[in-house]
């Protein structure tokens, strides 16, 4: 009687530990979710007004939420948020979703193009799984600068981002990460064209 006694009250020790661990834990969690919402929320707000290139300079979390409650409005486009970047109650540009397979996962972003839609003003990628130091390095600046005020009026080709040196190229390829940078090229092209002729069409 003893032993099963000296069993029973350490594991009822620990279960009751374990109770009140995770407890603590769930409180923690659930008092500091919106705070982590309101993170993340931020963090998207930031890439969208970076698409616009109307980020003011070393902005702080709640100029970043004021900047873009002032500016921007969202919409949606084949299901998926499209935000509209305004000013003085007219459109200026937009900054279209684009999505496709990766070399190792998906990859999501924005493309920010003028209401013309004849110039990107930029490119944020919300979501990429590719090699870091490879295909990873399309969410470094030098790769994303590429689309700064990039002119895409010239359609003819059936593609308006083409990778250099082919004929038309207006972006360089990821050194040493070609598929990475095909790929991107590809779903920028599906589904901005896609984009550019439902516009054209309205």
């Amino acid at each position: 009687m003893s032993k099963k006694k000296s069993i029973i009250y350490p594991v009822l020790f620990m279960a009751v530990i374990a109770g009140i661990l995770t407890l603590i834990l769930a409180g923690v969690n659930y008092a500091s979710l919106p705070v982590i919402e309101f993170n993340q929320e931020i963090e998207l707000k930031q890439k969208i007004l970076t698409v616009f290139d109307v980020l003011p300079e070393n902005a702080s979390p709640e100029e970043i939420d004021s900047t873009f409650n002032d500016k921007v409005k969202e919409e949606t486009f084949e299901n998926k948020p499209l935000y509209i970047l305004e000013e003085n109650s007219k459109t200026v540009a937009y900054a279209v979703p684009f999505n496709g397979p990766g070399l190792w996962g998906g990859i999501e972003g924005y493309l920010g193009i003028t209401s013309d839609l004849k110039t990107v003003t930029g490119i944020e990628f919300i979501k990429q799984e590719e090699t870091p130091g490879l295909g990873g390095r399309i969410s470094e600046d030098d790769y994303k600068n590429q689309f700064r005020n990039l002119d895409i009026s010239d359609s003819s080709s059936g593609n308006i981002i083409i990778n250099k040196p082919a004929p038309g190229g207006n972006v360089d390829a990821i050194t040493g990460a070609t598929q990475t940078s095909t790929f991107v090229v590809n779903m920028l092209n599906e589904d901005i064209l896609a984009f550019i002729k439902a516009r054209e069409g309205v």
